[in-house]
């Protein structure tokens, strides 16, 4: 019953520390394609060296406990009822005690019943049929006699094997009560015989040890079974609750570490706070890593094949022109010095366009590998944009575009930029603008402006357009919209991806607002110096 009751005890513990989650699948096979095991969420944790401190105390505790449980069930009544049945006190309670008691006890019989023999008629003992029947009243005490008369031995009531036992008790010479012969299990005493005539003799009586008790050897041999048995169940136990605690969640991480092994990224492992459960985040922390980086790298595979789509698409289109017009040129189609400077600017802005496109290449190429580089300088915001405003007046109004400029930044306005990097962000989005209008009435507008310390640039044009649908998609890298994968001047898909990251990179936001067959705008954010403002206003609360 104790047993059972640890048993109980130690399941509902297990129970309350192993949870499966039931919205969850729990699947601990390895090779399946995809699982979840939560194992003792929001449940006790109980540490790895806890749960070892616990097995160390049952090895040690429960089974003392289990063979104090048995004795005082079973060891202690039979015992008792053994002493009960040998008439023997309290003061032989204990095992060896009682055990020499009991063996006295026989011996005494024995030799009583030899002595009231003796006392009858000494004579008898020189008649075989009455030291049989002797013996044989002997026997049931687990006793047997040899009579000895003037030295020499009569009659010898044990079997030949017991010769040596009497020997050893002849050549001790001991006379004392319950003289012991130790190697051999017996004890034995003497009775003196004076027969008639003056003949002197000897009646031993040997009583045997190992016949003697068999009510203690059956006891110790229960015990013997006891104390195994108590020690298999604890191993069992131990094993059963081990298993539990510790075998089931190792169990589940090598079951995660085996899907990871063969590429199956598509589950996930919780088992609690302890020594596993930490180990078991570190793996899923790791899986969730690799599936990240397989999904990137899908994502990047199928990135470069559109890439090397659309650029064999975009340098088709100009190679073909400039084959065309150097054809041309060549078989004396051009005939007149007007035709052929049209052909030669045709070439020569194909070129343009071939070499903004390896450019834009480049960009990618180094923006993709982290190869961006910078020089951050502070730079005056109305000095660079009017220099911005400088060139693209007048390459803007050359191409039949009308151009205006408004800057309505504070005075002494500065950002951290890289010019070169920026004016690249700016090329970007006028170019897309020159290259996706389709009014006669071509209009670019530049502002600058300040809102919350932060310098925003506008860049507006009355082009296309775009659908509502495509402004979140179109900073992503090779997305194009229907106008550019259709219209006249298809784009390569990455001018806005690196609009967009040299923009994040000085610490601002980019965005679009658009109207199809309106216009768009661009967006930029970037933080102003504040050092310059907190400087104008110390010096100003210092005069």
């Amino acid at each position: 019953m104790l047993l059972f009751a640890y048993i109980g005890f130690y399941n509902c513990t297990l129970y309350k520390n192993v949870i499966y989650n039931k919205n969850m699948t729990a699947v601990l096979l390895c090779g399946q394609i995809s699982f979840d095991v939560v194992i003792a969420e929001g449940a006790t944790e109980v540490k790895f060296k806890t749960r070892l401190m616990i097995a160390f105390c049952l090895i040690a505790i429960l089974p003392i406990l289990l063979f104090a449980g048995i004795g005082t069930t079973f060891l202690i009544p039979q015992w008792k009822n053994m002493i009960k049945g040998y008439q023997l006190d309290d003061a032989y309670d204990g095992f060896a005690g009682a055990s020499l008691k009991i063996a006295e006890m026989l011996a005494d019989q024995a030799k009583t019943g030899v002595l009231e023999a003796e006392n009858k008629n000494s004579d008898d003992f020189l008649r075989d049929d009455f030291l049989g029947r002797l013996n044989e009243d002997c026997h049931k005490k687990n006793s047997f006699i040899v009579v000895f008369v003037d030295g020499e031995m009569t009659y010898n009531g044990s079997n030949n094997e017991s010769l040596a036992v009497i020997n050893s008790a002849l050549q001790a010479k001991k006379e004392e009560k319950y003289s012991i012969a130790q190697e051999y299990g017996f004890i034995y005493n003497v009775v003196n015989i004076n027969f008639s005539g003056g003949r002197k003799g000897e009646a031993y009586v040997f009583t045997d040890l190992n016949k003697t008790l068999p009510e203690i050897k059956d006891i110790a041999y229960l015990v013997l079974v006891t104390i195994l048995l108590i020690l298999a169940l604890t191993g069992v136990f131990l094993v059963f609750w081990l298993n539990r605690s510790i075998g089931r969640p190792i169990n589940a991480i090598r079951c995660a570490t085996q899907n990871i092994k063969d590429g199956n990224l598509d589950f996930s492992i919780k088992i609690g706070k302890d020594e596993l459960g930490k180990l078991a985040a570190d793996i899923d922390e790791l899986r969730k890593r690799l599936k990240e980086n397989a999904e990137e790298k899908v994502k990047q595979d199928e990135m470069s094949r559109q890439l090397i789509s659309n650029i064999s698409h975009d340098l088709k289109t100009p190679i073909t022109t400039i084959k065309g017009y150097a054809e041309g040129l060549l078989e004396g189609v051009a005939k007149t010095p007007e035709k052929q400077k049209k052909y030669l600017q045709t070439i020569a802005v194909k070129a343009d366009d071939m070499t903004r496109l390896i450019e834009e290449l480049t960009s990618y190429s180094k923006m993709d590998g982290g190869g961006l580089k910078y020089n951050f300088e502070d730079i005056d915001v109305k000095d660079f944009f009017d220099d911005c405003e400088y060139d693209y007046s007048n390459e803007l109004e050359s191409e039949g575009i009308d151009f205006t400029y408004s800057n309505y930044a504070p005075a002494g306005a500065r950002i951290k930029a890289d010019p070169e990097q920026l004016r690249r962000a700016l090329n970007n989005i006028v170019g897309n603008s020159v290259k996706y209008m389709n009014k006669n009435q071509r209009r670019i507008a530049l502002r600058i402006s300040e809102k919350n310390a932060r310098i925003r640039v506008e860049l507006e044009d009355n082009g296309c357009g775009m659908a509502a649908e495509d402004l979140p998609k179109i900073f992503d890298r090779f997305y194009r919209t229907d106008a550019s994968r259709h219209g006249p001047a298809q784009g390569s898909g990455i001018g806005l991806a690196i609009v967009k990251k040299i923009v994040e990179d000085h610490g601002g936001k980019v965005w679009a607002t658009s109207k199809e067959n309106t216009g768009t705008i661009m967006h930029m954010e970037f933080p102003m110096i504040k050092e310059e403002r907190e400087n104008e206003q110390d010096s100003y609360s210092g005069r």
